[in-house]
């Protein structure tokens, strides 16, 4: 599964109107945030500044407030006053509230509690869905804990299950993945760790918080060149073949030609 706009996605709080040309320019696709990033008493001016705005649609998503809320109406329709027609969907938990979602959008859903997590696979088969997302912060906070992380930085089991549960979900409808974000802006080691993993394991994109993360993000999902260099020569070496064959002193078969195929789609 790929997501047509690019491995690195970068947040961008709505209230900010003078960061959006350049958050676009630098990353694959930009993220105005309705939720977090703003508050309360800021929300009205947001709106305000997404209305305004004039980014690629294309490459544009709307982050907008959990449904259900206060603030959900007035979210969905300052979109549908703009070109936009990505918005994601924060906290999504019910696949019935996200179903009803006006048939024009098309949507991120961002799986950060533990209700979403359990949800994730009949969110996944909705129709209006394109892509999920996972969250760790929000969905520890969801469980009464108070870390994703441990003391070395690496993710505890349960954000590790949430991410894997996500993964597998959208993967089993056809859906991209969206690996969630890395909150230590200075940890480049641990991004790039990270953002690896999460190309080789089959994530789509990487959310972004940082303009400095967005490089980090494109070269973790960019094949280095020995790895294209192979995924061409096997395919190439596929032509004509029926069935498994040998390579390179290596068994082929079709799942390693897939993923072969993967690399070239990433390059």
């Amino acid at each position: 599964m790929t997501l047509a706009m690019g491995p690195a996605l970068l947040f961008c709080p709505a209230d900010r109107p003078e960061r959006f040309a350049k958050a676009a320019d630098r990353a694959d696709a930009v993220i105005l945030d309705l939720e977090d990033a703003v508050a309360p008493d800021a929300k009205v001016a947001a709106r305000g500044h997404v209305i305004e705005s004039r980014l690629d649609p294309a490459r544009t998503i709307v982050r907008v407030n959990e449904l259900g809320g206060e603030h959900t109406a007035s979210d969905l329709s300052t979109v549908l006053q703009t070109d936009y027609r990505t918005i994601m969907v924060a906290k999504a938990e019910s696949p019935k509230k996200i179903g009803r979602l006006d048939p024009r959008l098309r949507v991120i859903a961002l799986c950060e509690t533990a209700r979403g997590v359990a949800n994730a696979e009949k969110i996944a088969a909705l129709p209006n869905v394109v892509a999920l997302m996972w969250g760790a912060e929000d969905l520890v906070a969801s469980l009464g804990g108070t870390s994703s992380r441990k003391d070395s930085g690496r993710y505890r089991d349960i954000a590790r299950h949430a991410r894997s549960r996500v993964l597998l979900a959208a993967g089993a409808h056809g859906k991209a993945a969206i690996d969630a974000v890395h909150l230590d802006i200075t940890d480049a080691k641990g991004q790039q760790r990270e953002a690896r993993d999460a190309a080789a394991s089959g994530f789509a994109a990487t959310a972004c918080i940082h303009p400095s993360q967005v490089q980090t993000v494109r070269d973790a999902y960019r094949p280095d060149a020995k790895t294209l260099a192979w995924a061409r020569a096997v395919l190439a070496a596929a032509e004509g073949e029926r069935g498994v064959f040998a390579f390179d002193g290596r068994m082929v078969d079709e799942p390693v030609l897939r993923h072969a195929r993967a690399v070239m789609a990433r390059a």
